[in-house]
C-alpha cells in the first residue's frame, strides 16, 4: 500500500504549472528541481544524452562517501599515489607518489580543487583501478535511477560511452545532500590549499549569492561549459543544472536565472512533519482509548506562489481501529487536494505502539461495538 500510495504522489501533476512564465536559458540542457519533492520547475532536453565533463565527480564522491559511511575506508587513511594517478591531465591537485595523502585530503582535493589525479587515486584505492571503479559508479547509477547514464571514468574526460543527462546529474545531486548530509558542506569550500598550492573552487556563485552552497563546475570541448548549483533560501531548496553553455560566465549566470526563477514563482509547501500529531482516533479493546496518528515522512508540495493556503486535506480510515496497533502501522489514508483535483494521497500511520487491554476491557468493548 505504501508504494502504492508514494507511486501516486511521484505521477501527480499540477495542471496550474502551465500557467507559469517561460524562461528561455542559453544551455543545451537544463533542469530545475525542488530538492524536497523533486519535482520539476522548469526544463530543456533534460534527458538528452551528454559528456557531463567533470560533473562526473559527484558519482566520483558518491560511491567514495558510500565507502565512508560503511567504514571500508577511513578519512584518515594514507592513499599510495600510483603513476596513472600522478601523471594525470585535466585539473589537478598536484599529488605525489613520494608524498603521503590522505582520503580527507584526495576528497577536498577532488571537490574544490576538482583534481582528476585526486579522482584516480581514490578510484583505485577503492577498486584496484579506475575501469572497475567506473563499474561500481554504473552499480550506483542503475540504483539511483539514472537510466541515461554511462560512465567509464572517474574524472569526467571525454570518452564516447561516457555520457549523462541533466534529470539524471539533478537525481544525483540530491541524492548527496540526502544521504550524505556531513559531507555536502565540502562543496561549498570557496579555496583548498595542498602542497602549498592554493586552489579557488571554479563555481562562481559561491561568492555571488550568499543562498547557494553547492556543487560542482565542469567543463570539456565537447560539453561545453557545465554546472550543478543548489540553492537554500529558508526552508526551500533547489537544485538547477546546465550543460553546454558557452562560458564559465554563462553557465554561471544561467543558473542565477534559474534559481531566482524558481523561488520568483514558485513556493515549496511543508504542511505536516514526520512523526506530527494530527489527530487522534478512538480506539477499541485497547490499554488506551485513542491512538494517535500521523506521517511517517515530512510532506512537502510545489506549487506555484499563492496557491499552498489552498490545499485542503482529507482525512480516511476504517472504523472500527482494534488494539493491538504497532507503531508505524498503516491504519488509513490521507487525501490531498487543490482545487477539485487530487495532488497527493499519503498512508496515515499509528505513532505510538497500544496494546490490548484486558479480558474485561476487551469484553465491555466488544459490548459497546455490537450496540455502536
Amino acid at each position: 500500500m505504501k508504494s502504492i500510495l508514494w507511486l501516486v504522489l511521484c505521477l501527480a501533476v499540477f495542471p496550474v504549472f502551465a500557467q507559469q512564465p517561460t524562461l528561455s536559458v542559453a544551455a543545451k540542457s537544463y533542469i530545475l528541481v525542488d530538492f524536497h519533492t523533486g519535482k520539476t520547475l522548469i526544463s530543456q532536453n533534460e534527458h538528452e544524452r551528454l559528456e557531463p565533463a567533470s560533473l562526473t565527480k559527484l558519482m566520483t564522491a558518491y560511491v567514495i562517501f558510500s565507502e565512508l559511511k560503511q567504514n571500508r575506508i577511513k578519512l584518515d587513511q594514507v592513499v599510495p599515489v600510483s603513476k596513472a594517478a600522478w601523471k594525470m591531465v585535466g585539473s589537478r591537485m598536484f599529488i605525489q607518489p613520494n608524498k603521503p595523502v590522505t582520503v580527507d585530503e584526495l576528497i577536498r582535493g577532488m571537490i574544490v580543487q576538482s583534481g582528476n589525479d585526486a579522482c584516480v587515486a581514490l578510484a583505485e584505492l577503492i577498486a584496484g583501478s579506475e575501469d572497475m571503479f567506473a563499474h561500481k559508479m554504473n552499480e550506483e547509477a542503475a540504483r539511483l535511477g539514472m537510466i541515461n547514464t554511462n560512465f567509464t571514468n572517474s574524472t569526467g574526460l571525454s570518452h564516447p560511452k561516457h555520457y549523462s543527462t541533466a534529470h539524471d546529474l539533478a537525481l544525483l545531486s540530491a541524492a548527496i545532500i540526502r544521504e550524505f548530509p556531513e559531507f555536502y558542506p565540502l562543496y561549498s569550500l570557496r579555496e583548498y590549499t595542498y602542497n602549498g598550492i592554493t586552489q579557488p573552487n571554479r563555481n562562481r556563485l559561491l561568492w555571488v549569492d550568499p543562498t547557494v552552497d553547492g556543487m560542482k563546475t565542469g567543463w570539456t570541448v565537447a560539453a561545453g561549459y557545465c554546472l550543478i548549483t543548489s540553492s537554500q533560501r529558508d526552508e526551500r531548496r533547489l537544485i538547477s543544472v546546465v550543460m553546454g553553455t558557452a562560458s564559465a560566465n554563462a553557465r554561471s549566470k544561467e543558473s542565477q536565472r534559474l534559481l531566482n526563477y524558481g523561488y520568483q514563482f514558485f513556493d515549496t509547501a511543508h504542511p505536516y512533519k514526520k512523526d506530527q500529531e494530527i489527530t487522534a482516533l478512538q480506539i477499541w479493546k485497547g490499554a488506551q482509548n485513542t491512538l494517535k496518528v500521523g506521517f511517517d515522512r515530512d510532506i512537502y508540495f510545489t506549487l506555484p506562489k499563492g496557491q499552498a493556503e489552498k490545499i485542503k486535506a482529507k482525512m480516511e480510515y476504517k472504523q472500527p481501529v482494534i488494539a493491538p496497533i504497532n507503531q508505524g502501522q498503516e491504519v488509513g489514508t490521507v487525501k490531498f487536494s487543490l482545487g477539485d483535483q487530487e495532488i497527493a494521497a499519503y498512508p496515515l500511520v499509528s505513532l505510538e505502539t497500544i496494546g490490548e487491554a484486558g479480558i474485561f476491557g476487551r469484553a465491555w468493548d466488544s459490548l459497546h461495538m455490537l450496540f455502536n
